[in-house]
């Protein structure tokens, strides 16, 4: 009962959150209350008992994607004027639309036979995963690529990067 309340709270904080990201003025406000959405939706992964799952969401998302947004919109800020409202005369095609989706979706979920399955021993993910990632007979091809293709990017970024030399003339 208890896990489900602390459930519901982060649910609910990170809905808040989701819905203040698009609903501030400020884009800098946005960055932050995406973060939090994150920083929400990782807690459901601890409460969930996938702790890798916590782990990347952190590290990953709100280490590095949501500060670089926060960089890029800081280093790219231009003077902002006010151009008028935003809203076209047909929003209310987009909010129909909208609500028929919510509605379709909703009714397919709630009318699906679920089938449910025994709840399995959890155990340790990580170990699990770590030994996927290296066994021959797994994981271990698909993820050396991903490793060279990171390291490729990384080359290639810093070769944009770099300001031409005086070699190349």
């Amino acid at each position: 009962m208890v896990s489900q309340v602390i459930f519901i709270v982060f649910a609910c904080a990170t809905l808040l959150a989701a819905y203040l990201v698009v609903n501030v003025n400020n884009l800098i406000h946005a960055a932050l209350w995406l973060v939090a959405s994150l920083l929400g939706i990782a807690a459901i992964f601890v409460l969930l008992d996938a702790s890798f799952m916590a782990t990347v969401e952190i590290v990953l998302y709100i280490g590095a994607i949501a500060i670089l947004i926060v960089f890029a919109v800081m280093l790219t800020r231009r003077v902002m004027e006010d151009i008028g409202q935003q809203k076209t005369d047909s929003w209310w095609l987009a909010a129909a639309l909208s609500m028929v989706f919510f509605v379709s979706v909703t009714l397919l979920i709630w009318n699906t036979n679920w089938p449910s399955l025994p709840q399995g021993d959890v155990g340790d993910t990580v170990l699990i995963l770590g030994k996927s990632l290296v066994d021959p007979d797994k994981y271990v091809i698909p993820f050396e690529i991903a490793s060279v293709l990171l390291i490729v990017a990384l080359i290639g970024s810093i070769a944009v990067a770099l300001p031409p030399s005086d070699d190349n003339k």
